[in-house]
């Protein structure tokens, strides 16, 4: 059994997946439990399901029930490796899509996608003005870190202000 553990199926390039090609035999079968944990590109499959008819190895996805010994097996695999491809190429534009609304919600702030601005923009400007005066208390320019304390937020929040300055 070969498992590749945190790999998308998008790519054909995984470890365990060339592991397991390098061991099969003829007359072997390939067995999946899904078709798209194996790949989800027609491109892909494809390449992979004539290098294995090429080798005398068969395929077979338990889920949907392919099996390529057979002529119908071939023809459900391409239906559903166009079908796999398909579905991930939607997930990848509803999530594009959603990322896009996020950012509009936040007034496009950089903050990231759901996440609102740390700081206002009077806020920034009131630090990017700070930045390059003397803290009256301590009677020293003021440091990162002071400027945190200040305004209540992390230091990268700080840099990041910073780095954004006009």
């Amino acid at each position: 059994m070969y498992t590749d553990h945190g790999r998308t199926g998008r790519t054909m390039a995984r470890p365990q997946l060339e592991a397991a090609l390098k061991a099969l035999r003829p007359g072997d079968t390939l067995t999946v439990w899904k078709l798209d944990r194996l790949g989800r590109n027609v491109r892909g499959l494809c390449e992979l399901l004539e290098e294995l008819e090429h080798r005398g190895i068969f395929f077979e996805s338990l889920t949907e029930g392919i099996d390529t010994s057979q002529s119908v097996g071939k023809l459900m695999f391409h239906i559903l490796a166009a079908v796999a491809e398909m579905e991930s190429n939607l997930v990848s534009e509803r999530t594009k899509a959603g990322l896009v609304d996020l950012r509009e919600k936040n007034g496009g702030s950089g903050a990231g996608p759901g996440r609102p601005a740390r700081l206002s923009e009077v806020q920034r400007l009131q630090l990017v003005t700070m930045w390059s005066l003397v803290n009256p208390v301590t009677g020293k320019v003021w440091t990162i870190r002071d400027l945190a304390g200040f305004f209540s937020v992390g230091t990268s929040t700080i840099v990041r202000a910073l780095e954004t300055r006009q």
